[in-house]
C-alpha cells in the first residue's frame, strides 16, 4: 500500500517551496560538536488523497529529545524578491511564498499535510556539552489524531568529543526598540516594554549577537529627512537656559538587562544624522515642566548650539561608562553610510567625538577608504563588495556589513537566495579574520524611511523598497519572537568560524587556511566562492572529522 504521507530529511540549507519537486539530497547522518547547535528539516506531503492531512502529531525519539525543539516552516509573502538586475545565483526571482517564519509547534498551530505541496518541520538539537561523544539516532514521526503511523524518518547524529571555542567575532544586528513598542501597542519603556527588549535581545544573544545597539536618543536611522521615528530615549535630558542635566536611570536598567542575557558590547546610538552627520538626532528634553524636542532635523550639526549639548553630555556619559565598568564594552557611531561628499560634516563631527571619547572604538558602516586614511573612523565598517581596498591595505580589526545593496556576487540572506548563500560568510570572515559584522535589520517593521509601521507577516519588503529577508531576522509572535530560516542560518555561519578556530588552534592558521580551500580551483574571496550547498555541507562535515582525532589522540 502506498503510504498517504510521504517525508524526506534534507538539510538546513535547503528551502523547501510548496509549488515546487523538492530535489535536495536526503540527508540522514551528520555531525556536531559536542556544544554546538544542530539543525536540519523533515520535509512532509500528503500523497494520494484528494484532501489535506490535518492535525499531523510529531514525535521525536531519541536520547537526545530533552535537547530538540521542533518547529513548523511557515511561508511568508514577498512582493519584491530581488532587484530586477539581480545576479543568477538566487533560487527565484518571482513574487510568492517563500519559506522563512519557524512557528513554535503548539495547539493553536497545528501541522497539516497538503497534497502535492511540500512543507516542512524545523528541527534543532540544541547540544549543551553534556552529552557524551558517539552515535545517537533521531527518530521523527508523524502520527495521525488517532495516533496513527503514517511515516517516520531518522536521522544519525554523531556527537564528536571537541567543544566549539567561545565566539570571538562581535557581531551586532540594530535592535529596533521603538517598533517592538509600535508593533505591541505599549507605551516606550513601560513595563511591558521592558519585558519585551528582554525577549528579543535574549534571542539576539541565544543566535550570535552579542552587541546591542542603544539608544540614547532616538537613532536618525532609515528615516525620512524631516520625519520622525516614535522618541525611544534612553537618557533623560532637563534644558535651563544654555545649560543641561542628564539622567542615567533608563540606560542603567537597558545595561543591566544586556547583561542578565549575556551582552558582551553596546554600541551607542548615532549621534549624528545618517547619510552625512549634516544634522542632530531627535533629542527631547525637559524645559520649564513641559517636554519639548530641542534637536533635530532643523538642527546644524557643525554649529555651537549642539556642539555645546554634546560637550556638556559626553563627559557625563564617560562618567557613565566608568563607573559601571563598561569601559571596554563601549563602541560608539558618528553618522551611518557616509559617502565622500560628506567628508567636512562626518569630519566635524569626528573631532567632537573624538575630543570627548578618543579611548572608545568608534565604528561606521562606510565604504570609501579616504574615512579611514584620514583618521576620521577607528574602526571602519565595509559592505562585503567594497572591502578589497581596506584588505589590501591591511586594516586592522577590520569589521564588514551587508543591506540591500550588496546583491551581486557577494554573501546576503534575501528570501530569493539560497541558504548556502547566507552561510558562505562564516568562511569568509574566517579567511580575512575579520573581527566585526554589522546588519541594520534585526527587526525593522516600518516602510522604508520610517514612514509607517507595516505588518511583518504580510509586508516582507518594507513596501517593494528593500528585498525581502533584508529588513529584519524576527517576526513579532503574539509574546516575544518568532524566529527565522535567516536567522538560524546566520548562526551557523558563526558556528563554522568557531569550528575552523579549534582547528586553528590545533593545527596553526597556516594549515588551516590551506585546509578551508583545499580542493578549490580558485581561492575564496568575499565574491568568488563555491556556490554549492553540498560543498559547504561537505565542507563542515569534513572539518569536524578532522577534529575528531585531534582530540582522540
Amino acid at each position: 500500500m502506498v503510504p498517504a504521507l510521504e517525508t524526506k530529511c534534507v538539510s538546513s540549507l535547503a528551502k523547501v517551496f510548496p509549488d515546487e519537486e523538492l530535489l535536495d539530497d536526503i540527508r540522514s547522518k551528520a555531525s556536531a560538536l559536542k556544544n554546538e547547535v544542530f539543525s536540519f528539516q523533515v520535509a512532509y506531503r500528503a500523497q494520494h488523497t484528494a484532501r489535506a492531512i490535518r492535525d499531523l502529531n510529531i514525535q521525536i525519539e531519541s536520547e537526545l529529545a530533552s535537547r530538540i525543539s521542533v518547529k513548523s516552516v511557515a511561508l511568508a509573502p514577498s512582493e519584491l524578491p530581488c532587484y530586477p538586475d539581480q545576479d543568477e545565483h538566487i533560487l527565484r526571482s518571482t513574487p510568492g511564498l517563500y519559506p522563512d517564519p519557524l512557528f513554535p509547534m503548539d495547539s493553536n498551530r497545528g501541522v497539516h499535510a497538503v497534497p502535492q505541496q511540500w512543507r516542512s518541520l524545523w528541527i534543532t538539537v540544541a547540544l549543551d556539552g553534556s552529552a557524551e561523544a558517539g552515535l545517537y539516532p533521531i527518530r521523527i514521526l508523524f502520527l495521525d489524531e488517532s495516533a496513527g503511523l503514517l511515516a517516520e524518518e531518522v536521522v544519525e547524529l554523531e556527537i564528536i568529543n571537541a567543544e566549539l571555542p567561545k565566539q570571538k567575532l562581535i557581531h551586532t544586528e540594530w535592535f529596533h526598540t521603538d517598533c517592538l513598542a509600535v508593533h505591541y501597542g505599549v507605551d516606550m519603556f513601560s513595563e511591558a516594554h521592558w519585558t519585551l527588549i528582554e525577549k528579543y535581545v535574549d534571542t539576539a544573544v541565544q543566535h550570535g549577537m552579542n552587541m546591542l545597539l542603544t539608544p540614547l536618543f532616538t537613532p536618525p536611522l532609515d528615516t525620512m529627512e524631516g520625519g520622525e521615528r516614535p522618541t525611544v530615549q534612553l537618557i533623560e535630558v532637563e534644558k535651563q537656559g544654555d545649560r543641561y542635566s542628564f539622567g542615567f536611570d533608563q540606560l542603567k536598567k537597558w545595561i543591566e538587562i544586556g547583561n542578565r542575557c549575556g551582552i558582551a558590547f553596546f554600541e551607542f546610538s548615532h549621534l549624528f544624522t545618517q547619510w552625512g552627520a549634516k544634522h542632530a538626532p531627535k533629542i527631547m528634553a525637559t524645559e520649564d515642566g513641559k517636554l519639548a524636542r530641542i534637536f533635530g532635523w532643523e538642527t546644524d550639526a557643525t554649529g555651537e548650539s549642539y556642539k555645546s549639548f554634546l560637550r556638556q553630555f559626553l563627559p557625563e556619559l564617560v562618567h557613565f561608562i566608568e563607573a559601571n565598568k563598561l569601559e571596554q564594552r563601549s563602541y560608539f557611531h558618528i553618522s551611518d553610510e557616509p559617502s565622500l561628499e560628506h567628508l567636512p560634516w562626518y569630519t566635524s563631527a569626528s573631532e567632537i567625538m573624538r575630543e570627548f571619547l578618543g579611548q572608545f572604538p568608534m565604528i561606521d558602516a562606510l565604504s570609501d577608504y579616504a574615512f579611514y586614511e584620514q583618521g576620521l573612523v577607528s574602526n571602519p565598517i565595509p559592505a562585503n563588495d567594497h572591502i578589497e581596498p581596506f584588505l589590501s591595505n591591511g586594516v586592522q580589526n577590520l569589521w564588514t556589513y551587508y543591506c540591500c545593496a550588496q546583491y551581486k556576487q557577494v554573501s546576503n540572506r534575501f528570501f530569493s537566495m539560497p541558504s548556502a548563500r547566507n552561510r558562505i560568510i562564516g568562511l569568509q570572515m574566517y579567511k580575512y579574520n575579520i573581527a566585526g559584522f554589522l546588519h541594520w535589520g534585526y527587526n525593522f517593521w516600518y516602510s522604508q524611511f520610517s514612514v509607517a509601521p507595516i505588518q511583518p507577516f504580510e509586508t516582507t519588503d518594507a513596501g517593494c523598497a528593500f528585498p525581502s529577508g533584508d529588513a529584519y531576522l524576527v517576526y513579532p509572535g503574539p509574546e516575544g519572537p518568532i524566529e527565522s530560516i535567516r536567522l538560524k542560518v546566520f548562526y551557523e555561519a558563526l558556528q563554522d568560524i568557531r569550528a575552523l578556530e579549534l582547528l586553528e588552534s590545533l593545527i596553526g592558521r597556516a594549515e588551516t587556511l590551506k585546509f578551508l580551500e583545499d580542493g578549490l580551483a580558485e581561492e575564496i574571496t568575499f565574491d568568488v566562492y563555491p556556490r554549492d550547498q553540498n560543498w559547504l555541507l561537505s565542507f563542515r562535515e569534513r572539518l569536524n572529522q578532522t577534529i575528531k582525532p585531534l582530540f582522540e589522540s
